[in-house]
């Protein structure tokens, strides 16, 4: 084959064996030797930062070589080396339906042949507004983004010209995108790769809980008072290269805990919550804590925003929103909507986002946002997701919470299993981390005792592919099967008996 022809057809569609790629793989190979993931992640590090595209990506928290996936199929992946696994990371929540399902392919295809993007209005872009705003009755109306980073900071600016304030409230552990103003105390990706100093309290007003035995499960929402003076001390910026003057107006708290009104003031444009928090593993709001949210917001004048680029019509038909029975001002969604491509959006009342250019004043712009690909995508999985969908998703994924707890148990591993609906997570901690996690203190204190680490491995080794982190949740959809699920529990129960 020549060189040309070699770099124009990285791969062709596997013939005989699907669980092997093998020789069946056709590259150009400037490299030389076999197509392994050691030899393509060094080829990918010459030409991309660290060899990935995105941080949560790597392999940095838990040591070792990321594999390089070449075809998915259903619940499965295939490796550049043709190992096939079983894959609970799906694109971080993206691919709820399996890999290449046949009516989202079908329908890119469609869009495809009659055009990828056009820079004007859409058809597809009405139609799934439509569908998003029938399905959370409380965003009425929705502007189309390519990327929760987009859709986050879009909403922030859009609440801070509505109220004509500044300043901003998120919470430790939760991740709103990599915008300067909304990475602090972050989760995901950038609780791996922050500054010490932005995972430490050092640079935040000092807290006090009280009371401390408010950490168990099902407990009312803290109330939280300044041991310092009223003004908070402004959060530390995630990363280098944020200057300190950008996040001046972030104001950092513990989730699950309600900020009390020396805080949370007629200064505040809004409140910005993940209504699940995703980020920092699995964390379920406790008791009251959305509800006071959504009080404390009224009594400011400032406005709630549930991001919900993770929970978005993944745990439920209208999301967390429709769980909670709390209604939020504005809302971020992400992932499900695009069907595994660039799509997010935000939304809210109408009041609100009648603000937007060029219907108001404030600015905001996309060339491709609610493209014609995406737009047909994420048409395509909603079609396919009613309430039964949801209620049999959420059933499957409670079974397998609960037999995963167990067999952890039994083998002595000390760790908790988190589930909200379709959502889950494992944190393994030690013997003196207080359990079940509430906040994202107790998510680092299960990350630092490397366990883990170990974990990923070994269920990597019965070809079962985690989040390499863990701070991810586990995304089980509705191509993962009881059978599939059960070798799924069958690989937990070996590395158990290692880990204990």
């Amino acid at each position: 084959m020549g060189e040309d022809a070699g770099r124009g057809a990285l791969f062709r569609e596997p013939a005989g064996n699907s669980a092997r790629l093998g020789d069946d793989v056709a590259m150009s190979a400037p490299l030389g030797g076999g197509y392994t993931n050691e030899v393509w992640f060094a080829r990918a590090r010459r030409v991309i930062p660290g060899g990935v595209d995105s941080p949560v990506r790597s392999f940095s928290s838990v040591g070792g070589t990321p594999i390089t996936i070449a075809r998915g199929e259903g619940p499965y992946a295939y490796d550049i080396e043709g190992r096939r696994y079983i894959d609970l990371i799906q694109s971080y929540g993206a691919v709820i339906l399996g890999h290449a399902d046949p009516g989202v392919t079908e329908a890119i295809e469609t869009a495809a042949a009659a055009g990828t993007t056009f820079g004007t209005p859409t058809p597809g872009e009405t139609l799934l507004g439509e569908e998003v705003v029938a399905r959370a009755p409380a965003c009425e109306m929705v502007r189309f983004v390519s990327s929760g980073t987009e859709a986050a900071m879009s909403a922030v600016r859009l609440a801070r010209a509505f109220t004509g304030r500044d300043r901003v409230i998120k919470f430790e552990g939760c991740y709103h995108g990599h915008s300067d103003g909304l990475l602090a105390r972050a989760g995901s990706g950038a609780a791996r790769s922050a500054p010490a100093s932005a995972n430490s309290s050092a640079g935040f007003a000092l807290w006090t809980v009280d009371p401390p035995e408010q950490a168990r499960p099902g407990a009312s929402p803290r109330q939280v008072e300044l041991t310092t003076s009223p003004e908070p001390e402004p959060a530390v910026p995630g990363s280098p290269g944020i200057p300190a003057g950008h996040i001046t107006t972030t104001i950092v708290v513990p989730y699950n805990t309600v900020p009390g009104p020396e805080i949370l003031d007629e200064t505040v444009a809004c409140v910005i919550v993940e209504p699940v928090a995703a980020n920092m593993g699995l964390v379920p709001p406790g008791e009251g804590f959305l509800e006071g949210l959504r009080a404390a917001c009224d009594a400011a004048g400032a406005l709630l925003i549930f991001d919900e680029v993770i929970t978005g019509f993944r745990l439920a038909y209208g999301g967390a929103s429709e769980l909670a029975g709390v209604r939020a001002d504005l809302y971020c969604f992400g992932k499900v909507i695009g069907g595994g491509l660039p799509l997010a959006a935000f939304g809210g009342r109408q009041e609100v986002m009648s603000r937007l250019a060029p219907e108001g004043p404030v600015y905001q712009a996309g060339t491709l946002s609610g493209n014609p690909l995406a737009t047909a995508a994420g048409r395509a999985v909603l079609d396919q997701l009613d309430r039964d969908a949801y209620r049999a998703l959420s059933e499957r994924v409670r079974g397998f919470c609960d037999e995963l707890g167990a067999i952890l148990d039994k083998a002595g591993v000390r760790a908790s299993v988190a589930r909200s609906e379709t959502l889950c997570s494992v944190f393994f901690a030690a013997a003196d981390t207080i359990l079940p996690v509430r906040d994202f203190e107790g998510a680092l204190g299960s990350a630092v005792t490397g366990i883990y680490a170990r974990f990923f491995h070994l269920m990597l080794e019965q070809g079962i592919m985690l989040a390499p982190g863990p701070y991810e949740a586990i995304f089980v959809g509705m191509s993962h099967t009881e059978a599939v699920l059960e070798e799924v529990l069958s690989a937990a129960a070996w590395a158990a008996e290692r880990l204990g």
